[in-house]
């Protein structure tokens, strides 16, 4: 009676919205009634527990007739799952594509497979998410390769959906809970962020002095590798990655290997905030634009995953009313898709703001092109790639020794010219998948410069 009596405020609070325009719902931690999930592939967590503890023992609090209702009255309408084998208890999944007008959206569950960071690292003495062993290095023993985070099952389906551009497919994004970093700092005596709601709201224009970068497990910065892996998948799609959860809007683009080296991120502010996270880093970021805050560049998060923050939204004081709603900065994000241009328009606004008349929070909007989505810059080119015949194609590149996919995309008109990122060998398929039309082309040979000779590919 009561998960019902929130769900219906929901669907009353959004029905202009809902009833209008294709929608994507899926639920996160409160709607399974956790503070925090930790899914570890859907087992129940352990019974002698109970409260913070058994929530950090990792699993579901519930019984699984309650979260498969959670989630059936909220994913119901989206495309039958990629891989609907249940999880553990018979929870089912509901990870998926969904394909709306040539926008092709990966929708994921980035807390069922989750592994429980309180298992796994005993020593730390994680509660609630947060190591309260002061002597353990969070970024020195955390990283393990056995910790999952989207599961096998999720990669699986990412990397064929990074290969596939059928249906008219010309851009990418995936939607999930939360960020794949942790954007976020607290006063250096915080030992947990259990502390945030007591935390003082600054003045417009003040730098918060003395907070620290931090580790909380609850954010997708952990489990690092699988972490990697997913942003990996993301980027060979090009793709844009949309997500709620940290309250704290932000726009920044992840870095695997190097910063700046994969997609960009835009969280959503929340709608209502009780819990105002912050970002307010000790240093200010490497590389920063002329004129940027000092809490935007290249930053590394408290676990070491490579960041680089655009746009941040931090909670200020204000005197529009009512203002305790509005400190604690609320608000929406819009996210425009340009098919003339693959440009991507990313902005975070204001609760009480009008996009007909006001302007976003500071530092929004962000435009990007599509390709901006792999920022790894080029080790070597193939040539350019000349389509007579067909019109925005799609183009799939492979590493020849390994099969590996490098990327796919559809073009943009009838010229490409890929870039790779090491030297070699390559496979190039060309065609419009709709119409299971192909080309491909072998030993084609990376070259350090752009100056090749074009590849011509016509079809009749």
């Amino acid at each position: 009676m009561d998960y019902l009596y929130k769900w219906y405020l929901w669907c009353i609070s959004n029905k202009e919205l809902t009833t209008k325009v294709p929608t994507i719902a899926i639920p996160d931690d409160h709607d399974v009634y956790h503070g925090n999930v930790w899914g570890a592939g859907g087992k129940a967590t352990d019974s002698d527990l109970t409260g913070v503890e058994a929530q950090d023992s990792g699993g579901y609090n519930m019984s699984p007739e309650f979260v498969n209702m959670v989630q059936t009255t909220q994913t119901s309408h989206l495309p039958d799952p990629y891989d609907p084998q249940p999880v553990e208890q018979g929870i089912g999944v509901y990870f998926t594509e969904c394909n709306i007008g040539g926008l092709s959206i990966a929708v994921l569950e980035d807390r069922k497979f989750k592994s429980a960071p309180g298992n796994m690292f005993p020593e730390a003495k994680i509660v609630n998410g947060w190591a309260q062993n002061p002597s353990w290095d969070v970024k020195r023993y955390s990283r393990i390769e056995r910790a999952s985070l989207l599961g096998e099952r999720q990669l699986k389906f990412l990397e064929k959906w990074a290969g596939d551009w059928s249906h008219k497919t010309w851009m990418k994004a995936a939607v999930s809970q939360t960020l794949f970093s942790n954007v976020a700092t607290l006063p250096e005596s915080a030992t947990s962020d259990g502390v945030v709601p007591e935390l003082d709201i600054p003045d417009a224009g003040t730098y918060v002095q003395g907070d620290k970068m931090v580790a909380d497990f609850d954010s997708n910065g952990w489990p690092q590798v699988g972490r990697d892996k997913a942003i990996q998948l993301f980027r060979k799609a090009f793709a844009t990655h949309i997500v709620g959860d940290q309250h704290l809007a932000n726009t920044s683009q992840y870095g695997v290997e190097d910063w700046r080296d994969s997609c960009y991120v835009i969280v959503s502010p929340a709608t209502g905030n009780l819990f105002p996270r912050r970002w307010w880093p000790p240093f200010p970021g490497k590389n920063l634009k002329p004129g940027s805050p000092n809490y935007t560049g290249d930053f590394e998060d408290g676990f070491g995953n490579k960041v680089t923050v655009y746009a941040i939204a931090n909670p200020q004081k204000t005197t529009i009313h009512p203002e305790r709603h509005h400190e604690l900065a609320t608000g929406y994000s819009l996210i425009t898709f340009f098919k003339d241009s693959r440009d991507i328009e990313l902005t975070n606004w204001p609760y009480w703001a009008d996009p007909a008349k006001d302007k976003p929070f500071p530092g929004w909007p962000i435009r990007i092109n599509q390709q901006d989505n792999y920022g790894e810059n080029a080790r070597a080119w193939l040539p350019e790639i000349r389509v007579t015949g067909l019109i925005d194609p799609v183009i799939q590149i492979f590493q020849q020794q390994t099969g590996e996919m490098v990327y796919a995309l559809r073009m943009e008109g009838q010229f490409f010219q890929p870039k790779v990122f090491a030297p070699g060998l390559y496979t190039v398929r060309v065609g419009e998948p709709d119409e299971n039309t192909w080309q491909e082309f072998r030993d084609i040979q990376a070259k350090p410069s752009k100056d090749i000779k074009p590849l011509e590919v016509i079809f009749p």
